[in-house]
């Protein structure tokens, strides 16, 4: 889902504000990091962010791309996800809709899916316990159906 021009504005001067607030440099590089992870609806890890701003010409090092995603996922623009035991990805979490992942154990896949029962029963529980709920995570694991899954027994056989 990409995001409109005003919205990316939005996440930018959100940004800088909590720089600011918590006096912290507004760097063109760290402003590149929201920017490129912004660029893409993928869920991506730290060192394919970082090849792929050096790919497009911006001068940062590995340490500042990890340092932001940490100061990203704090003032809740990045959402930070570990699959199973791969490399930790992150995703964009401004006008973020509610959804979880289903996981190809074969290829390693990342699919999203929504359904409004889990909301359904999230609320359900979260009244019987007396919670009230922040936010929730779902992820499946599971081994590939699909004909086009690369990695697939047959495939590999064949």
């Amino acid at each position: 889902m990409s995001l409109t021009t005003r919205q990316l504005d939005e996440v930018r001067q959100r940004f800088l504000a909590f720089l600011k607030e918590r006096g912290q440099r507004r760097t063109p590089e760290r402003l590149a990091i929201l920017d490129a992870l912004y660029a893409t609806s993928d869920h991506i890890d730290a060192d394919t962010l970082y090849a792929r701003l050096l790919a497009d010409g911006v001068s940062v090092s590995r340490a500042t791309v990890y340092n932001t995603l940490d100061l990203l996922i704090e003032c809740d623009l990045v959402v930070r996800h570990q699959f199973g035991q791969q490399q930790a990805k992150f995703e964009r979490a401004f006008a973020y809709w509610q959804h979880d992942h289903l996981i190809c154990l074969d290829c390693g896949e990342i699919l999203e899916f929504c359904d409004p029962r889990l909301q359904e029963i999230q609320e359900t529980v979260a009244d019987i316990y007396g919670f009230e709920v922040a936010r929730h995570a779902l992820t499946v694991y599971a081994h590939c159906r699909r004909e086009a899954c690369p990695s697939k027994p047959e495939a590999a056989a064949a």
